[in-house]
């Protein structure tokens, strides 16, 4: 694949231009007025987004899909091609670009391209990237700053993964898993945390800090948590955060008050008193990624006062910790989180949202064979502030099943620390169960980056209809 993408007049072209990675760089070259086109396998609300912005896009991802090119009244008819990793040299539109001659990036060579345009701020960490860019943006936005914004969730407040600023600034998400990483030169490096995550991509930890590393030395500075051992001793990042007590870092917080509304805290810089924070979003690690945020704020010159009003009202990424419902006195909750360290921090503040009166159901599907495999011994004992784990059949993400795992065998591993997990198969099974046993005062969440949120939808009304349906005295 190439290096040296063309941000001119020749066509962009984005096999799989729907995902949540290309369809971002989409946005923004589109709101450009370059001539963007993509493939996906079926219309959604992303691809028609881009369609609005001038995108064309094509419905399917075949070889004809390139005579387009050909046909079109362009000065140049050979497109440049834009890929992911998830899109394999089996898949018929690459095979027929690959032949054609056409020029093949990677989707992060058009995004390192994008940073080296910009004052750049790259968000980094196996865990909580796509939270803490959301939240450094949506800061930058409501301070006044007009970023250019790039992150792997949809956010509300600017209705999509993708935003379009007028000022010096992007903050961009910059993902390690496929060790694409290490071409990113932002000026603001952040490295929330480290851990071994892809395995299907990484031998080893080392292999994974390696890429970390050669990211550090790529940015200008590099703002991390120490909180994290690995950042702390083999990263040394130029600013470093805490909220761990005792520990000592640059930007530190002080009487903090987890609540099930979310948090307050008193924020130190440097060891002087900055101000109090309050926060709408749950849990420890959602104030971890509030001192990375005033870290990068304060750095491009924000006044604390700006930087709190921000993040007091941010409320979050979809898919992360997403309400999609209350019914009957059940709370719906949809959350990405697929590795170990993510399930238990999403159910900790899942059991400080709800206290121990209430149930937290999990629900949770898991996502590749590799990864469930290599983190059987950790997924096992994840689920400790559920009251009743279920679990599916693993989501394969386009990876061969080799028969040494499966939802049962970790069904089994859960079995020998928790007393109440089932195995649901299949979305169909899952809806089933969910309808016939849950309970008035539940907080019922979905947890996986699979399809199990597909679910969520006919589950809320089921419910909505047993609402309408209960007599109004009854409670």
């Amino acid at each position: 694949m190439g290096n040296s993408i063309d941000f001119g007049d020749r066509p962009i072209h984005f096999i799989g231009i729907g995902g949540i990675g290309m369809s971002g760089l989409a946005y923004v070259l589109a709101r450009r007025g370059l001539p963007v086109s993509g493939s996906d396998l079926r219309s959604t609300n992303i691809t028609l987004k881009l369609e609005a912005e001038g995108a064309h896009i094509f419905l399917k991802q075949d070889a004809s899909n390139l005579d387009y090119f050909r046909q079109h009244p362009s000065g140049h008819r050979t497109p440049q091609i834009i890929c992911s990793t998830a899109i394999g040299k089996t898949n018929g539109e690459l095979a027929a670009a690959l032949e054609q001659g056409c020029p093949i990036f990677h989707r992060s060579d058009v995004l390192a391209k994008l940073i080296s345009e910009y004052s750049s701020i790259g968000v980094a960490g196996t865990h909580g990237k796509t939270t803490t860019s959301s939240m450094i943006g949506y800061v930058l936005v409501a301070a006044g700053v007009d970023p250019t914004i790039v992150v792997g969730g949809e956010v509300t407040a600017w209705d999509g993964n993708a935003r379009v600023g007028n000022s010096e600034y992007f903050v961009a998400e910059v993902d390690e898993s496929d060790g694409s990483i290490v071409k990113h030169s932002p000026k603001i490096g952040i490295i929330t945390n480290i851990e071994l995550d892809h395995p299907d991509h990484y031998k080893s930890l080392d292999q994974v800090i390696d890429v970390f590393t050669t990211f550090k030395q790529h940015c200008e500075m590099t703002i991390g948590s120490v909180d994290c051992e690995i950042v702390r001793d083999r990263i040394k990042p130029t600013i470093s955060y805490s909220v761990e007590p005792g520990q000592i870092a640059d930007y530190t917080a002080q009487a903090i008050n987890y609540h099930s509304a979310g948090t307050s805290a008193q924020v130190y810089e440097y060891g002087k008193l900055l101000g109090t924070l309050e926060l709408g979003v749950l849990g420890k690690h959602n104030l971890s990624n509030a001192l990375a945020t005033i870290a990068v704020g304060r750095k491009i010159g924000l006044d604390f006062p700006a930087i709190a009003a921000g993040l007091a009202t941010f409320c979050g990424a979809k898919r992360r910790f997403e309400l999609r419902g209350y019914q009957h006195d059940i709370t719906f909750i949809d959350d990405y989180a697929h590795h170990p360290s993510e399930i238990l921090v999403t159910l900790s503040a899942a059991r400080l949202r709800v206290g121990v009166e209430r149930r937290v159901i999990a629900t949770f599907q898991p996502h590749r064979y590799s990864r469930t495999l290599e983190f059987l011994a950790e997924f096992a004992q994840s689920f400790k502030d559920a009251d009743l784990v279920i679990i599916t059949d693993i989501y394969n993400a386009g990876e061969a099943n080799t028969g040494a795992i499966s939802g049962e065998k970790l069904v089994a591993e859960i079995g020998n620390y928790h007393p109440l997990v089932c195995y649901q198969p299949t979305l169909e099974a899952v809806s089933q169960f969910l309808t016939q046993n849950l309970q008035q005062g539940d907080i019922c969440l979905f947890l996986g980056a699979g399809n199990l949120n597909q679910i969520i939808p006919s589950i809320v009304d089921f419910y909505q209809t047993v609402s309408q349906k209960q007599p109004e005295n009854v409670v």
